[in-house]
């Protein structure tokens, strides 16, 4: 399947190019298939013999997995069910003999396309749809072959713009010799970025990262929407910016095979999945290594703005007061009363933000450094092919930010998604100690002390608000199985005398998320 020179651009005109043969016709399904969701409809249109069924049938039995599956043309039946090899509901439907659109209601046409990937031919004898909507039309093209078509593909409804990232996607697997590669979907986060292992016939593989330029959201304060607030990376430009100054490093983050900036679209190696943990523990010899590549990074006087490429740089920005703050608030606006039934007053909340704005001068830098903000277990590899510091496999670092070195030794040690006891991080903290020390003799261990509890208080707080946010408004109460780990970090945290008032703050309006006053 070729571009034609109409779909060259990204204007929304219709997209459209010749299909010389049936071969074509069943190619261009498989690239179709890539990226129908649960809930589109692909509204096939087109003479008769122009290729629909073949079309609808080159589908199929790509999302089913079956290269043999019988596909027949539904003109009798008017709709045919099969499963994706996922389990997810398709539905292949001719409405050529429908004489009214009421006639859909009788078959149960709604209920049965509800969640399901539905291809439609003769969609004309359809009433419009809110869902997403493909919209593929072909037409025999006797002038440029026996066989050939002319194929006009759009969309509605976001599906245009899914079409022209898939097309992007297929440009770059093609010009970085990954086009022949088997695509996996791999699980994602819980950012909007989706990541496929890209494997060829010979077993070597590659990880495709898609995630497109965020949009902005709607404005929470000041005019601003929450990612500009607490700077989170807007483009793909932050993660190439700092893969490539961490590698400068000699640190292992992950070689770029291919990339198109524009899209949001990169071809990374593969760091493989072998994790730090085991059991939902640390392993402490790579622990202690994830902790010796914090203070190697830490040590070395870094840039705030990296190049992207010619012309382009990327600036890290500062992990201000105004982002802490704002991430601290996500606990009173979503996890006090999601989680404890708790409705604080507005002097409640103006007291917690001042305490917080207080405590916090504590953490500010003297110089600041690299804060890749998402260091902990679900981000570090394990290679043990590699050589000391270059077995600690580095991603997901776009967001990073220009910030006090103990974030991310905190982020390590109080791993919201593994348990991590009290004498394990202080024999860590004090590996880091050594290890800066022995890089840096000005490091101030008190200084950093007193700064590691309050950061790692800060991102105790905030991950709170976070997991029952996920769970209140996105539906995804997964992330509430962290939450008493969370509370246990966060009480060990307010027990440092730089936390006093908070601490005193929970106690009158949370008290269960402080541990017990000492005996005196």
């Amino acid at each position: 399947m070729a571009d034609g020179a109409a779909g060259a651009s990204a204007r929304p005109v219709p997209w459209e190019f010749v299909l010389p043969d049936e071969t074509a016709t069943e190619d261009l399904g498989l690239f179709l298939s890539e990226f129908l969701l649960p809930g589109d409809v692909v509204a096939l249109s087109g003479g008769l013999g122009g290729g629909k069924t073949t079309l609808a049938r080159a589908v199929i039995r790509e999302l089913a997995g079956d290269a043999q599956l019988e596909v027949p043309s539904p003109t009798f039946t008017l709709i045919q069910p099969y499963a994706a090899r996922d389990g997810r509901p398709i539905i292949h439907a001719d409405l050529y003999r429908l004489r009214d659109p009421d006639e859909l209601v009788e078959l149960g046409f709604d209920e049965m396309a509800e969640g399901a990937i539905t291809l439609v031919e003769w969609p004309d004898r359809m009433p419009p749809r809110d869902s997403p909507v493909l919209t593929v039309d072909l037409s025999l093209r006797a002038e440029f072959g026996p066989e050939a078509r002319l194929a006009r593909i759009d969309g509605t409804g976001g599906m245009r713009a899914r079409l022209d990232r898939a097309r992007a996607v297929r440009r770059l697997l093609d010009r970085s010799g990954w086009d022949i590669a088997e695509r996996t979907l791999m699980q994602g986060d819980a950012s909007s970025r989706a990541y496929e292992r890209l494997t060829k016939p010979d077993g070597t593989s590659a990880v495709l990262m898609i995630a497109p330029p965020r949009p902005d959201g709607p404005p929470v304060r000041d005019g601003k929407p929450y990612s500009a607030i607490v700077h989170l990376a807007e483009s793909v430009h932050a993660f190439v910016a700092l893969d490539r100054g961490l590698r400068a490093l000699g640190l292992s983050a992950p070689k770029i095979y291919g990339e198109d900036l524009a899209e949001g679209l990169l071809i990374l190696e593969d760091l493989g999945s072998e994790p730090v943990i085991e059991g939902g523990a640390p392993r402490p010899e790579r622990y202690a290594e994830a902790v010796r590549v914090l203070a190697k990074l830490h040590a070395n006087p870094l840039p705030s703005a990296l190049p992207v490429e010619d012309g382009i740089e990327h600036v890290l920005p500062p992990y201000d007061m105004e982002a802490l703050l704002f991430e601290a608030e996500l606990m009173p606006e979503w996890y006090a009363p999601a989680i404890r039934n708790v409705r604080l007053t507005a002097e409640a909340r103006a007291a917690f933000v001042d305490l917080w704005r207080e405590a916090l001068q504590g953490a500010i830098p003297d110089r600041p450094t690299w804060t890749l903000r998402d260091y902990h277990s679900p981000n570090l590899i394990w290679l043990p092919e590699r050589d000391g510091l270059e077995r600690v496999g580095l991603i997901d670092f776009q967001d990073a930010v220009m910030g006090h070195p103990a974030y991310d030794v905190a982020s390590l040690l109080q791993d919201a998604r593994v348990d991590s006891s009290a004498e394990f991080e202080l024999r860590l903290l004090g590996l880091y100690a050594r290890e800066r020390r022995g890089r840096d003799p000005a490091f101030d261990v008190g200084a950093f002390a007193t700064a590691y509890a309050l950061l790692a208080a800060q991102r105790a707080t905030k991950i709170l608000g976070i997991f029952a946010r996920l769970d209140r408004r996105d539906g995804k109460p997964g992330y509430l199985a962290h939450l008493p780990r969370i509370e246990g970090y966060l009480a060990r945290n307010l027990a440092h005398p730089a936390l006093a008032g908070l601490r005193a703050w929970h106690a009158d309006h949370l008290p269960g998320l402080v541990a017990p006053a000492p005996e005196p």
